[in-house]
Formats: C-alpha cells, sequence, structure tokens
C-alpha cells in the first residue's frame, strides 16, 4: 500500500512538473556595435577579401603538409643535408602554390555567391550552384573553354553536394 502512495505521489509531483509554462525571455535588440558589424560583414567586397585569406590560410597548411610528404627521385645518392634543403624547398613551393590557388577559389566563390544573393535577393541553394560554376569555370578557364565548363560542372556539384552535407539552408 505504501508503494501506491510514493507512486501515485511521484506522479503528481512530475504532473507539477510538466504543467509549468516555459520561461518566456524578452526580445533583446541588436546593440550599435552589433549592427556595425552586421553591416560591414553584408558587404560583399570584406567578406570576399576575407573568405580569400582564409582559403590563403588554408592552402598554406596543406601546402606544408603535402610537400612534407613528397620524396625526392634520387634519395639514395643525396646526403641528409641536401634531402633537408630539397624537402623544405619543395614545402615552400607546394604552400605558395597551394596558397594561390585556395585564396582564389575562396574569393571567387565567395564574392559570386555573394553577387548573386544580393541580386536574387534570395538565400538558397541556386546561389550555391552559380558561384561554384563560376569559379570552376575561372580556376580551369586557363585549359579552354572544354575545360572551363567541366570545371563549372564539376564545381557546381561539388558545391551542391557540400550544401546539401551542411544543409545551410534547410
Amino acid at each position: 500500500m505504501s508503494s501506491q502512495n510514493k507512486d501515485s505521489a511521484s506522479s503528481t509531483g512530475s504532473s507539477q512538473e510538466q504543467q509549468k509554462p516555459p520561461q518566456i525571455e524578452p526580445i533583446r535588440l541588436p546593440t550599435v556595435e552589433e549592427m556595425r558589424g552586421q553591416d560591414i560583414w553584408n558587404n560583399c567586397a570584406v567578406r570576399s577579401v576575407v573568405s580569400g585569406v582564409m582559403g590563403g590560410g588554408l592552402g598554406l597548411f596543406m601546402g606544408l603538409f603535402l610537400g612534407a610528404l613528397d620524396n625526392p627521385l634520387m634519395q639514395e645518392e643525396m646526403t641528409g643535408r641536401q634531402m633537408f634543403i630539397y624537402q623544405a624547398k619543395q614545402m615552400g613551393r607546394r604552400s605558395w602554390s597551394s596558397c594561390k590557388a585556395f585564396a582564389l577559389m575562396g574569393l571567387v566563390f565567395s564574392a559570386a555567391e555573394c553577387v548573386v544573393e544580393k541580386a536574387r535577393a534570395k538565400h538558397d541553394t541556386t546561389n550555391t550552384v552559380v558561384a561554384g560554376c563560376v569559379t570552376g569555370g575561372t580556376i580551369s578557364a586557363r585549359g579552354g573553354p572544354k575545360a572551363a565548363c567541366a570545371g563549372c560542372a564539376g564545381f557546381a556539384a561539388f558545391s551542391v553536394l557540400i550544401e546539401k552535407f551542411l544543409d545551410r539552408h534547410a
């Protein structure tokens, strides 16, 4: 009998907890500094430059990592110092090359997406497709029109896959 009283007392206590209305917090307006910061970040030039710098930093570190993995062809004939110098030069070349490529990629993609988003006044996947196409076409334009078209299609598809994976516009 006492176990039934305990069960009924615990169920009464939990029902009272469930009936509490949720706390409603008042809406807080953004401060002047927050509004200025948002206005600065909504500028396409600022957004593009920041993306280019961050892409360059990523490329720099990727180049350092991948450059360290390169092995010299005549490894048996090189002394330890020669191998060290070769590795350092190779890492520097690879880092600078990756830095430029990723900086260009970040700058062009961010600029294209921002401009398309402002022109359409919508924030959806179409902006990503167009920005991916522009970026892929720009990066592969040196290879001619066929390469530019393939780069456009490939980078647009990759951008959509990443967009769906991250699910930004859900």
